[in-house]
C-alpha cells in the first residue's frame, strides 16, 4: 500500500530527506542505504529516490516484497529491485553488509548489490553521510565510503 501511496503522489512530492545511492556500472546495480533507510525498508517494505533530468524523472526503489530470489525490473522510468521479504529482513536486522545475487539475462547477467552505506573515512564538502553506519576503518574491505 506504501507502495501504491508514493507512486500515486509523483515524483515531485514532498518525501523524506533520502540519500540511497544507486551505481551503474556495465551490467550490474549497486544500492547503498543509510540507517535511516533500512528502518524504513523495515517499516514500509519500501524505500524510493528519484532524478531528475529535465521533463523527465527516473525513479529508483527497493522493495521487500514476494519473490523467491532477489530481482531488479525496469519499466515506467523506474528501477526497482525485489528482495525477498526474509531477506530483506534478516539483513536489516543484522550486521549483514550486503546482499549479492545474479539476475539471468537473455543477454548475460545482471549483477546486484544491495550495501549498507557506511560513513566516509575523510569528510567531502558538501556530502552529510551522518546517518550513514559507522565505518568498520581502513582495509575493512570497503572502498573508502
Amino acid at each position: 500500500m506504501a507502495r501504491r501511496a508514493a507512486r500515486a503522489a509523483g515524483p515531485h512530492a514532498k518525501r523524506e530527506e533520502s540519500i540511497m545511492k544507486m551505481r551503474i556500472r556495465g551490467d550490474s546495480l549497486r544500492l547503498r542505504l543509510a540507517q535511516g533507510e533500512i528502518v524504513r525498508l523495515r517499516e514500509t517494505g519500501e524505500v524510493c529516490d528519484h532524478i531528475h533530468f529535465g521533463d523527465r524523472t527516473l525513479a529508483y526503489a527497493l522493495v521487500s516484497g514476494d519473490v523467491d530470489t532477489p530481482r531488479a525490473r525496469f519499466g515506467d522510468d523506474r528501477i526497482e529491485v525485489t528482495l525477498p521479504r526474509g531477506v530483506a529482513s534478516e539483513w536489516a536486522n543484522s550486521d549483514q553488509v550486503g546482499i549479492e545475487a545474479e539476475q539471468p539475462l537473455a543477454n548475460g547477467t545482471l549483477k546486484l548489490l544491495i550495501e549498507k552505506d557506511f560513513q566516509c573515512l575523510a569528510p567531502r564538502p558538501g556530502e552529510d553521510d551522518s546517518d550513514g553506519f559507522p565505518h568498520p576503518g581502513p582495509g575493512a574491505g570497503s572502498d573508502g565510503c
